[in-house]
């Protein structure tokens, strides 16, 4: 009996390797998004909201001088699909951690900066963050961690070849 079975309780062998290993990625990402969940929540922060910020910083750190991104790129570039920008960055405003403002040229196009509290609860999370995503991983040999890392890019790839959004690169 396999580590997964005895922790779902399942008394019948997985129909493939496959199934376990789809059920095994789900289990494990659910464990570690609620302990990340865990970390933000005293700090009001939902994952996606945190996500955002995180987008903004590196926007900010890029070009400080930059006016803000338009939401449709800040979706572009979010971890987890989130089919409302609009409603996070609304949170993120009303908490005072994000600035909307219009674009001078087209004021349709509404523009989101992280605000100086952002950055400052952006740069009291970060240790802690770096901590929760080490967290599993730090015995794990690099190999091992590289090997991880390339099988979960080759599964996406199958899944979706060609990304709606093409990565950006992090700053």
């Amino acid at each position: 009996m396999s580590r997964l079975q005895r922790e779902l309780r399942q008394t019948k062998p997985f129909a493939s390797p496959a199934v376990e290993a789809h059920l095994a990625i789900i289990r494990t990402a659910d464990l570690l998004s609620r302990r990340f969940t865990a970390l933000l929540k005293p700090h009001d922060l939902s994952p996606a909201q945190y996500n955002v910020l995180r987008i903004l910083r590196g926007h900010h750190r890029q070009d400080p001088a930059a006016r803000g991104m338009p939401c449709g790129t800040i979706a572009e570039r979010l971890i987890s699909y989130d089919p409302d920008v609009t409603r996070l960055v609304d949170r993120l405003v009303k908490a005072g951690l994000a600035v909307r403002d219009r674009d001078d040229r087209d004021r349709r196009v509404v523009l989101v900066r992280i605000a100086p509290a952002g950055l400052d609860l952006l740069d009291r999370l970060d240790v802690a963050v770096t901590g929760h995503d080490s967290a599993g991983f730090e015995d794990l040999p690099p190999a091992r961690i590289q090997t991880l890392i390339d099988t979960l890019a080759a599964i996406r790839d199958r899944l979706d070849p060609e990304p709606a959004h093409p990565p950006t690169p992090a700053p």
